[in-house]
């Protein structure tokens, strides 16, 4: 184990010692008592602090492996990468190695040039952490995977998601594995409150990229990070994605998807402020007519208009409400 990162983790001094290193690491579980005398390294232990995981055979395959394509399919691999160290101890390193792969582009300031990743490196931070913490460890012979095509990231990790995949934004944090993130909390790599997707989607809009995807295939989960594409290149899925996301960010920050909001979302300017909001009144009809979306109140003026998710739920007093406060108002 690197008991070194263990400390430099958790941002506390080293212990004094080998038998108070020992005591700190059995306290968090990380290693307990041997029949036969000393110690045995857990499986926590192991899958977050080994110092290479092919000295654990159960846990051989649990390595995070970054793949890099040649265009947009699987046919031509360009490198293949799989970590050695456990998650925790290796998370540095890893995303380090993730980064440097992906693509960048060149932007013009006012006095010098600056080099702007493609994909927001927190977006993509927030789903390289959560693929080991939320992964299933009973599936044997796969861990999790970062792929990197022209375009497009793809993050998967073992196992099917405890939520609905349209629902990750707003859903309250439920973790596979709670002992392994309650110590990746505590390492700083996650925050186990459930606002990694929150910030994903935030991360995207800022960057004007197309939606993501969230979507469960058999037995998996995955994440798909789209890169640059112009608006008029979209098609009606991918606007009516975006819509739906921004209607859920929206609606778990108290706000709602409005024109306004919309056009600062993807970026429309025009010659005028009508034609603008044509644009933008146009798309979110389509997510409107294809069930993504509602208005909040069918009855205001069209200026006035606004809309939250299409699963948001309203009290008899008009207010609507999340998921969780539903099935809290329920309960009581």
């Amino acid at each position: 184990m690197n008991c070194p990162a263990y400390f430099d983790l958790l941002k506390v001094p080293t212990a004094d010692g080998r038998d108070a290193t020992l005591e700190a690491l059995e306290r968090d579980k990380l290693i307990g008592p041997c029949d036969a005398g000393g110690f045995n390294i857990t499986n926590l232990g192991a899958i977050l602090l080994a110092k290479d995981l092919g000295d654990f055979p159960v846990l051989r395959r649990k390595a995070l492996r970054v793949i890099e394509y040649r265009g947009t399919g699987r046919l031509d691999t360009l490198r293949e990468h799989e970590g050695t160290e456990g998650h925790a101890a290796g998370f540095r390193e890893s995303m380090d190695h993730i980064h440097a792969r992906l693509p960048t582009h060149e932007e013009n300031g006012r006095a010098f040039q600056r080099t702007v990743p493609e994909f927001p490196p927190l977006a993509v931070r927030e789903l390289v952490a959560n693929a080991p913490i939320h992964q299933d460890f009973s599936m044997t012979g796969t861990g999790p995977m970062v792929e990197i095509f022209e375009g497009r990231v793809e993050v998967t990790n073992p196992g099917e998601p405890l939520t609905e995949p349209a629902r990750f934004l707003d859903s309250q944090p439920i973790s596979r594995n709670e002992p392994l993130a309650s110590l990746m909390r505590r390492f700083d790599i996650c925050e186990e409150r459930g606002s990694g997707i929150d910030k994903v989607v935030a991360e995207i809009e800022r960057f004007q990229l197309p939606a993501p995807i969230f979507e469960a295939p058999h037995r998996f989960t995955r994440a798909t990070l789209f890169g640059p594409k112009p608006l008029a290149k979209m098609d009606r899925s991918e606007r009516v994605r975006a819509c739906y996301l921004h209607a859920c960010l929206k609606h778990v920050n108290r706000d709602f998807l409005t024109n306004a909001s919309l056009r600062k979302r993807f970026d429309i300017k025009a010659a005028t402020s009508a034609s603008t909001a044509s644009i933008a009144s146009r798309y979110i009809r389509e997510a409107v007519e294809a069930g993504y979306i509602k208005p909040l109140d069918a009855r205001a003026g069209r200026r006035r208009m606004s809309y939250v998710p299409s699963w948001a739920a309203s009290d008899s007093q008009g207010f609507y409400l999340t998921s969780a406060q539903k099935s809290e108002r329920d309960l009581a």
